[in-house]
């Protein structure tokens, strides 16, 4: 597996910033109403899934890195559960829901993929570079 340098070259990063750009045109089309409430929950939780994986990997350790990994999943699992209150207000079309749901859930398992590769690998992150 190539050594990811930034971010940016994760995949999970990548398709969780096309989930945020996704429910991002959603809002900003005015779908939600004036539902700020929830407007600023669903776009905090698909921002908050990209971000947690950035925050995670600066970290330079794969302990760190991990910790915002499963919160990067939860924030996947906040959002599909926004979602349902999204499509119960009818602010969302049925087609909408299915494909932000959808979304979220390949994200999820892309997701639990990094995880179960790092808690199997036996690299540490460059944090720990030349420790035992």
């Amino acid at each position: 597996m190539a050594i990811i340098k930034k971010f940016e070259d994760i995949v999970a990063w990548q398709a969780a910033r096309e989930l945020n750009n996704k429910i991002g045109a959603i809002i900003d089309a005015g779908k939600l109403k004036q539902n700020y409430r929830l407007i600023n929950q669903i776009d905090g939780s698909a921002g908050s899934i990209m971000d947690n994986i950035a925050e995670g990997f600066v970290r330079s350790g794969n302990r760190e890195f991990l910790q915002f990994l499963y919160i990067s999943k939860g924030s996947c699992g906040e959002f599909r559960s926004q979602l349902y209150r999204a499509i119960d207000r009818k602010y969302v079309s049925q087609e909408e829901f299915d494909e932000l749901y959808n979304m979220a859930l390949k994200r999820i398992i892309m997701l639990q993929k990094l995880i179960d590769y790092l808690e199997q690998s036996e690299l540490k992150g460059t944090k720990y570079r030349g420790r035992n």
